[in-house]
């Protein structure tokens, strides 16, 4: 049951309270006593144990609550070559070995992320927060069960009753909240999507330039050979003509079956560049061609009216050929279907075969998912052992559509959408810290001077109460926030 399963992970997560605790104070010391006393050495191996958590953090996120948070760091800096002097150059000095400016390259990457400072305030304030809303419900329920039994309050078994089903709801709210906290900023995805782009760009020149090889190969060791073959050959027919005209005829005979078969073989390469029938019948009817001459039993089921562009076709189609290579050496029946999902083209391969297929480096799946990062596509592969392999091809934005249906990423909401959304976003701060975690320091320390805190002016038995509220409308506010931005809800498995 979906209410039972939040509240145990809600109670494993707060278990993790008792391990990020201790981290977050050796963590926060590191970083201390490297920036206060000049102990640099320590701010790398800090900064790694709080990234420890926050990964693992992330990790269970995505398993138990389905908020898929991004990894948020700047790319490593590559290592330093020696130069020609055999000296290391780094800001002007040389070095003779890469450790100092090794060190001092790793700080400049560490201290300049805004990931590492975010992730500071995370470990700070997370264990209050998640304890409020991960174990919050719980709480609730046995505090509900108590003043039912013990006090004889029957309005106590309803408050059980609600927070039992508000559970589902507090864990998301917790994820979207450590999302805001440890998912990537803005900045960070653009450095993010160039450094793709760029690697993209280079997978690409790598491929053209295996494709150029390629077709060189196949020209000098197919049909140049043969048309030099058949050059000697009418060669030697003009030299028999005259003298034995039975030889030469029977040499012509040869160059002609000979010109043929070099026909026959440009004709196949042409179809490896860009196949005739995807030119002029378009992706489904090609995707069919290739059924037809495959050994297995293939059925196509093509749903598709409009034409993506030829750049993408082809793409596409040589994908689909090489999941039908792979699938004839193991499968007996395959199913194709083609659709599109809004602007997105997708491609579903499902065979019948023993499973257990895998991406590995410079394997055809490997290949598959390089051609298609050109095109902003991806390959989706699902292969249980025994249960058959099933990939799934998806390339946004293939096909025309009207673009003024599209609403722009970075817009932001509307109407009472974008009221909630301002009003969360720049409240959100008001309950969570100062009324919520600032509040909680004062209560625990006992100050005389009460302030503005809301807590603090609260009678006793309701003072802690006050402050999980506060917390719990905070993080609220800000999961609101982070449903309402389009950016963000958009995304698979957020919301």
């Amino acid at each position: 049951m979906k209410q039972v399963r939040s509240l145990g992970y809600g109670l494993a997560l707060s278990a993790l309270v008792f391990v990020q605790i201790p981290v977050a104070l050796v963590s926060i010391l590191g970083v201390v006593v490297s920036t206060v006393l000049g102990m640099v050495f320590l701010l790398e191996p800090s900064v790694r144990l709080i990234r420890f958590m926050a990964g693992i953090d992330r990790n269970l996120m995505r398993r138990w609550v389905g908020v898929d948070i991004p990894t948020p760091y700047r790319p490593k800096p590559p290592p330093l070559v020696r130069a020609r002097d055999g000296y290391y150059h780094h800001k002007g000095k040389r070095y003779r070995t890469a450790t100092s400016p090794h060190i001092d390259r790793m700080l400049a990457w560490v201290i300049t992320d805004p990931a590492t400072w975010r992730e500071l305030v995370w470990i700070i304030l997370d264990p209050w927060t998640r304890s409020v809303l991960a174990l919050g419900p719980t709480f609730v329920i046995g505090w509900g069960v108590w003043l039912t039994v013990v006090e004889g309050l029957y309005w106590g078994l309803a408050l059980s009753v609600v927070a039992f089903f508000l559970a589902p709801a507090a864990l998301k709210n917790y994820g979207l909240y450590a999302l805001a906290l440890l998912g990537p900023t803005a900045n960070t995805q653009l450095v993010g999507q160039v450094n793709r782009l760029n690697q993209v760009r280079a997978d690409q020149l790598d491929l053209q330039a295996a494709e150029l090889r390629r077709i060189e190969r196949d020209l000098h060791d197919g049909a140049q050979a043969r048309m030099v073959a058949v050059g000697m050959t009418i060669g030697a027919a003009e030299h028999l003509v005259d003298s034995d005209p039975a030889a030469a005829k029977a040499l012509l005979v040869k160059a002609r079956e000979s010109s043929a078969t070099a026909l026959q073989e440009l004709r196949q390469l042409v179809r490896g560049i860009h196949p005739p029938v995807l030119a002029e019948r378009g992706l489904g009817d090609a995707i069919k061609a290739l059924a037809l001459d495959s050994p297995l039993k293939v059925k196509v089921h093509a749903d598709l009216l409009e034409r993506p562009e030829s750049p993408v076709e082809s793409a596409v189609y040589f994908a689909v050929n090489e999941l039908l290579a792979n699938a004839s050496r193991y499968a007996s029946k395959v199913t194709i279907d083609i659709s599109r999902r809004g602007r997105a083209l997708r491609v579903t391969v499902s065979d019948d075969g023993p499973g257990g297929a895998k991406a590995v480096p410079g394997g055809g799946l490997a290949g598959i998912e390089r051609r298609l990062a050109a095109f902003d596509g991806v390959l989706a592969l699902s292969s249980p052992p025994g249960g058959g392999t099933t990939a799934t091809i998806e390339v946004l934005d293939a096909l025309p559509g009207d673009d003024e249906d599209v609403e722009p990423v970075n817009a932001l909401p509307k109407g009472w959408r974008g009221l909630v959304y301002a009003l969360c976003w720049s409240l959100c701060w008001l309950p969570l810290f100062p009324q919520g975690l600032v509040a909680t320091f004062m209560l625990i320390f006992q100050p005389e001077e009460r302030s503005w805190f809301l807590a603090l002016y609260m009678p006793a038995p309701y003072q802690w109460p006050t402050v999980a509220v506060m917390i719990a409308l905070g993080a609220t506010m800000l999961a609101t926030g982070i449903r309402l931005n389009p950016a963000v809800a958009n995304k698979p498995g957020v919301c």
